[in-house]
C-alpha cells in the first residue's frame, strides 16, 4: 500500500491537500466560532517575518526550528493585535489590518536586504505549488517520502491530539470565556496554544499549498460545517469531509481544465460553502424559504379558522362563512381562497358544504387556542 501511494503522484497531491485541510479545520473551527477566523490570514502573512528571522539567526531554511520561529511570529501577530485593541482606540479588525502588513513588509525587506541568494520566495510562501510536492522528498528506510506529506501528517496528528485532550476546555472557553476563567481553565492560554498550532500549521503548509490556500482551508470548511450543524463534534466531521472532498474534486477539475491545482482546491471549498448556504437542511436559503412558506400557509389556515369561529352561531353566519365572503373580509382572491379552504379540508379543520364552510371540532379548538391561549393552559 505504501509503495502504491509513493508511486502515485496524483494520490500524493490529493493526500497532502486533504491533510492541510484536516489540520486547518481542526484549529479553524474554534477560530470561526470565536469570530477570529481572519487571524489566520494575518498569521499566514506574518510567518514570512518569522521565517526570515530564524534564517538570520540559524541559517536554517527548514526543520523544527523554522516551524517554531514562524509559529512564534504568528503568536506575536496576535499579541500585537490584542495590544492595539486594549488601547480602545482601534477595533480588532483594524488592528489585524495594521499589524500583519507591517510584519509581512519587514519580513520582505529583510529578505531582500540580507537573504537575496537564499531560496525563500515570498511568492511561493503565499501561493505555493502543491503540484510539485512529490519532487521534494526525504529518505525513510527504502522509501522516498514527500516532505510535505510528513510535515502535514505530523501537524494533523498534533492538532488532533490538542483538540482531543483539551476538547471540553476549548469548548467552554469558546462559548463562555467568563465561566472558563472562573473555573480556572486559563482560556487565554488555551487560545494562544491554539494560535501557536495555527501558526505551525501555516508554516508546514506554505511549502505545499501556500498561505492563501491555507487560509481558505482554515476558514471555509469550518464555516460550511457551521451552516450544516449546531453540534461541535459534527462541525469537525463535516469540515474534514469538505476538506477531503475539496482536495479530491479540486485536483480532478484542475487536471481536466489545466489550471492551478491549489487554486482549484480553494475554489471547491467555496463551491461547498455555497451549496451549504443554499441547500443546508436548517440554515440553507432553500430550507428557510420553505419554512417561511409553510409558516405562511399555516397562518392562512389559522386566519380562516378564526374568521369562521367569530361568525359561527351568529345571524350573519350564512353570509360570512362562505367562500365568496373571504374575498371581502380577508382580501383573498378566488384562487387563494380555494387553496386555503382545500388545505383546511385536507387537515380536517374545515368542512365544505357547497359554498358554506363549517369548522370541525378540531378546527374549532384551534380557533379557541388562538383567541384565548391562556384559557387552555388554565384548563
Amino acid at each position: 500500500m505504501l509503495t502504491a501511494l509513493l508511486d502515485n503522484v496524483a494520490l500524493q497531491i490529493m493526500l497532502v491537500g486533504a491533510l492541510v485541510g484536516i489540520a486547518s479545520t481542526l484549529v479553524g473551527t474554534f477560530l470561526v466560532l470565536r469570530g477570529t477566523s481572519m487571524l489566520s490570514d494575518a498569521i499566514g502573512h506574518s510567518i514570512v517575518f518569522g521565517i526570515v528571522i530564524v534564517w538570520l539567526l540559524t541559517h536554517q531554511q527548514s526543520g523544527p526550528v523554522q516551524i517554531l520561529g514562524a509559529a512564534l511570529a504568528g503568536v506575536l501577530t496576535v499579541f500585537l493585535t490584542e495590544l492595539l485593541v486594549s488601547t480602545r482606540r482601534v477595533k480588532k479588525d483594524a488592528a489585524i489590518g495594521l499589524v500583519f502588513p507591517v510584519l509581512f513588509s519587514i519580513g520582505v525587506l529583510l529578505l531582500n536586504l540580507y537573504a537575496r541568494d537564499v531560496h525563500i520566495d515570498t511568492h511561493t510562501v503565499l501561493l505555493g505549488e502543491i503540484g510539485f510536492v512529490w519532487l521534494d522528498t526525504v529518505t525513510l528506510g527504502d522509501y522516498r517520502v514527500p516532505r510535505s506529506l510528513l510535515s502535514m501528517g505530523a501537524m494533523t496528528l498534533l492538532n488532533a491530539a490538542f483538540v482531543v485532550l483539551f476538547f471540553k476546555e476549548l469548548k467552554l472557553a469558546t462559548f463562555d470565556e467568563a465561566l472558563a476563567r472562573a473555573l480556572g481553565l486559563a482560556p487565554g492560554l488555551l487560545f494562544y496554544g491554539l494560535l501557536l498550532l495555527t501558526s505551525g500549521t501555516a508554516v508546514a503548509a506554505f511549502d505545499a499549498v501556500g498561505a492563501v490556500l491555507f487560509v481558505a482551508f482554515v476558514i471555509v470548511p469550518p464555516s460550511t460545517a457551521y451552516l450544516l450543524t449546531d453540534r461541535l463534534w459534527l462541525m469537525f466531521l463535516y469540515g474534514i469531509a469538505v476538506s477531503i472532498a475539496s482536495s479530491v474534486s479540486g485536483y480532478a477539475l484542475a487536471v481536466v481544465w489545466d489550471v492551478s491545482i491549489g487554486g482549484m482546491m480553494a475554489v471547491m471549498t467555496g463551491v461547498f460553502l455555497m451549496l451549504a448556504f443554499l441547500a443546508g437542511p436548517r440554515y440553507g436559503l432553500v430550507a428557510q424559504l420553505l419554512r417561511r412558506r409553510g409558516q405562511r400557509r399555516h397562518n392562512e389556515i389559522r386566519t380562516l379558522a378564526v374568521h369562521l369561529y367569530n361568525h359561527e352561531g351568529e345571524p350573519e353566519q350564512g353570509e360570512e362563512n362562505v367562500i365568496r365572503a373571504l374575498r371581502d373580509h380577508l382580501r383573498w382572491d378566488a384562487a387563494k381562497a380555494g387553496r386555503v379552504v382545500q388545505r383546511g379540508s385536507d387537515q380536517r379543520l374545515i368542512v365544505r358544504e357547497g359554498e358554506a364552510l363549517r369548522l370541525t371540532p378540531q378546527g374549532r379548538e384551534m380557533a379557541r387556542e388562538i383567541l384565548d391561549p391562556s384559557g387552555r393552559s388554565a384548563a
